[in-house]
């Protein structure tokens, strides 16, 4: 009986306001994340490509979105979001191999991961304006 009084008090499971969250906890969730967006966003761009089959005005629609300050937005987001997956994706393949479980290699790795989905996405960007 005196066990059990023990234990009353503690909680059952790690919660938000215990947890220490880390680059790696970080990473994971927005990896999960971003694979709902990836997932709706090519769900999208195939509903669009089928939608330019049934006639020029559909593109002229398509046209007026994507020259917007929100279709902008949008572009230069999707731009950073499969960044994103594919250099976190890249980290995965190198720990499926046995490589960068170390503390401090996962660490670096991860602000790769994230300063890399940036710099990436500035790259496509500027190539896409043909500055680069």
């Amino acid at each position: 009986m005196k066990e059990e009084k023990q234990y009353e008090n503690n909680p059952l499971t790690p919660h938000l306001q215990i947890y220490k969250w880390n680059i790696s906890s970080l990473l994971s969730i927005t990896h999960r994340i971003i694979t709902v967006v990836n997932l709706f966003a090519i769900t999208l761009i195939c509903f669009w490509i089928i939608s330019l089959y049934f006639g020029p005005a559909n593109y002229e629609v398509t046209q007026l979105f994507l020259k917007s300050f929100f279709g902008k937005f949008f572009i230069i987001s999707l731009c950073w979001s499969f960044s994103f997956h594919v250099l976190n994706e890249i980290r995965h393949l190198a720990w499926d191999l046995g490589y960068g479980f170390d503390l401090k290699v996962s660490k670096i790795t991860g602000l790769i991961t994230i300063l890399g989905s940036f710099i990436l996405t500035a790259l496509i960007y500027l190539i896409g304006k043909n500055l680069l």
